[in-house]
């Protein structure tokens, strides 16, 4: 047995909701330049800074990136990102059990493709109308492009960023994008899910493997591919909606029309490589970490009810 073992009983909802949060901020550590790196890919052609930068690839645009902004840009926008994963991640993957087992019929032994995927619609909805704030800052960092240590920055720090949108934009600029951001979440979350779901079930049902670490980076590899493939084109839409000065685009409808116009239908698989690098590798971490985290915490939580 690879890892510590499923424990008895079922993790209680604030394991799930404690241990995902944690895993993926983890996983967001590991991964965070990569995120960077698809951000700046996506938005390249946007704007005269980013056409001027000229990035190519994953490796070329963080090199880049060092080269002309210092070693610590990859990270730009990480502290953001944190928050965004402790609130993001504990509702649309810790919640998404709980969800999944309202949604399906009283009864049942097994939950029907059609109950995951509403349960991941769910989650991910929920997890995106209370984390939006740290996406927009997350992604406004990530896409400022600073020539050195003596270029203007817009924002200082990220309390900064949350109070400068919202007297520059309104409280309704830190929700900007919400409507392409909950189409793109609610597809990664039933791509993520739902594939991860299904295919640690059959792997276990088909006792190919044992529910250890081997299964869960089986599982987290193929929910990650899925999700980069499927909604690519809506996350490059968000992004550059996101990060575009007021009244640049009309709406999320607008900036994906100017896109086809203006760059092609290929614009929107723009960041392919670094999507699919950063979501397969924050897949991996997140779910092998949070599977453990899970049995650790119950562990913890059973030890210390335990009257010996």
């Amino acid at each position: 047995m690879v890892g510590l073992k499923p424990p008895e009983v079922p993790p209680t909802t604030a394991v799930k909701l404690l241990g995902a949060g944690t895993a993926a901020c983890f996983a967001d550590l590991l991964t965070f330049p990569l995120d960077t790196a698809k951000v700046r890919l996506q938005i390249q052609g946007e704007n005269q800074a980013a056409r001027s930068a000229q990035y190519r690839g994953v490796l070329g645009t963080i090199l880049t990136m060092v080269r002309n902004e210092g070693p610590r840009s990859p990270y730009n926008g990480l502290v953001a990102g944190l928050q965004r994963q402790m609130s993001f991640a504990s509702i649309r993957i810790g919640l998404y059990d709980s969800v999944k087992q309202l949604y399906t019929p009283k009864g049942s032994d097994h939950s029907s493709i059609t109950t995951r995927i509403l349960a991941g619609c769910t989650t991910g909805a929920m997890a995106v109308t209370c984390a939006q704030p740290t996406d927009v800052v997350k992604v406004r960092f990530q896409a400022s492009i600073h020539a050195g240590p003596g270029s203007n920055r817009k924002y200082s720090g990220t309390m900064d960023a949350y109070r400068t949108i919202a007297r520059e934009e309104g409280v309704r600029g830190l929700w900007k994008g919400i409507l392409p951001n909950i189409t793109r979440n609610a597809i990664v979350n039933c791509a993520e899910m739902v594939t991860y779901d299904v295919i640690k079930e059959k792997v276990l049902d088909y006792h190919l493997l044992t529910d250890n670490l081997p299964c869960h980076f089986v599982s987290a590899f193929g929910a990650g591919f899925c999700a980069t493939v499927v909604a690519s084109p809506v996350d490059v839409v968000k992004t550059r909606y996101m990060n575009s000065p007021p009244g640049q685009y009309q709406n999320p409808l607008d900036c994906m029309l100017k896109m086809v116009t203006q760059e092609g239908p290929t614009a929107f698989y723009k960041g392919f490589t670094p999507s699919f690098l950063r979501l397969g590798s924050w897949n991996v971490v997140m779910f092998v970490s949070y599977e453990q985290l899970k049995r650790a915490l119950m562990k913890v939580q059973m030890l210390r009810e335990s009257p010996f």
